[in-house]
């Protein structure tokens, strides 16, 4: 199949293996999805209570190549047409996002295509120019997920500043644990949030961390020993947990502190543009506390639909496409960072 679109058209193949979703997509112009293709393994770290890396190399393996002809099936697209594969080559875990890499530098040598690679955190904030057309650099990003707790000015497509992060637990790391000691099992987040509707956000007062030599830093361990703490009282006392109540005032705490934080940032560097991004960003007391918050204080909030608040390829083609055009390529010697700081090259 020939190109059926001008010179000005930007077509990408994307590849997603950082954690335990394969994912590959294929992405025109940066901002129009025309496949999003995710095989999940959630159903099998269940079993064992979060992710095991092994397993989650192993399943990639078996996955990626049938991921990616869906991709472009789906997209009505072959090889041919693209202009460049972008893959996720950090932050994740070393041998899931080795398989991307491999696979992502072996499509880019035979079908003589550039290579671009790409921050997966870059990824889930770029993840917020799918659905938001208008939305453009400068803004304030949340990103929040299961690795990362990190406030961020977004300056430029691919340029960011870091002015809060997480000093212990990521936000999505403490929701895991939470859930895994209330017996709510894996993965956390979504559990939480669905067990908190039922609940009293007000019932128990966790404590609110502040990191006092940096306003915008965040800190969760406290909080999660608090939990922690809460529950073995309780067994010790003979006392029963009402795990909705719990759920809410956990999920209270932490989202308190990201919102206030988040609020607190914008009009110091007078933002009146704020996005949230990362798997957390799809929780639903988060989206709707910082949209109250925002509307109070005059500020637009964006946030990608929870597909691509997850780990997807198309956050990561979109990613790819800024950092193309910009004239960003990377060598057949491209290689995984499991601990690829945001900004790094």
């Amino acid at each position: 199949m020939k190109k059926n679109h001008t010179e000005e058209d930007v077509y990408i193949l994307a590849i997603e293996s950082s954690c335990d979703e394969t994912a590959a997509a294929v992405v025109k112009n940066g901002r129009e999805i025309l496949s999003n293709i995710i095989s999940s393994q959630i159903a099998l770290h269940t079993l064992y209570g979060g992710v095991v890396p092994e397993i989650a190399s192993r399943k990639h393996m078996e996955k990626i190549n049938q991921v990616i002809e869906s991709a472009l099936s789906e997209a009505g697209m072959t090889l041919d047409d693209m202009d460049a594969i972008g893959v996720t080559y950090g932050p994740g875990l070393v041998g899931a996002l080795l398989v991307g890499v491999a696979e992502a530098k072996a499509i880019a040598y035979a079908a003589k295509k550039p290579l671009v690679g790409v921050h997966h955190i870059e990824g889930h904030v770029s993840a917020n120019f799918i659905e938001h057309k208008d939305l453009e650099p400068p803004f304030l990003c949340l990103i929040v997920s299961g690795g990362h707790t990190h406030l961020v000015v977004v300056k430029d497509y691919g340029e960011f500043e870091i002015i809060g992060r997480t000093r212990d637990d990521a936000a999505g790391e403490a929701f895991d644990k939470v859930a895994r000691a209330v017996g709510l099992g894996y993965p956390g987040g979504p559990k939480i949030d669905k067990t908190a509707k039922e609940g009293n956000p007000h019932a128990i007062k966790f404590p609110r961390a502040k990191v006092n030599d940096s306003i915008y830093d965040f800190s969760f361990s406290g909080l999660k020993s608090a939990v922690l703490n809460h529950i073995n009282h309780a067994k010790m006392m003979g006392d029963e947990i009402n795990v909705p109540d719990l759920a809410a005032s956990f999920q209270n705490a932490v989202v308190d502190v990201l919102v206030s934080h988040t609020v607190k940032a914008a009009k110091e560097y007078e933002f009146h543009k704020v996005a949230i991004a990362g798997g957390v960003a799809s929780n639903s007391a988060l989206r709707a506390e910082m949209g109250k918050a925002c509307e109070e204080n005059g500020i637009d909030l964006y946030f990608p639909s929870p597909i691509y608040c997850t780990d997807n390829a198309a956050m990561i083609g979109t990613a790819a496409y800024y950092e193309y055009i910009n004239g960003e390529r990377a060598g057949l010697d491209l290689n995984a960072v499991p601990n690829l700081k945001l900004g790094e090259r």
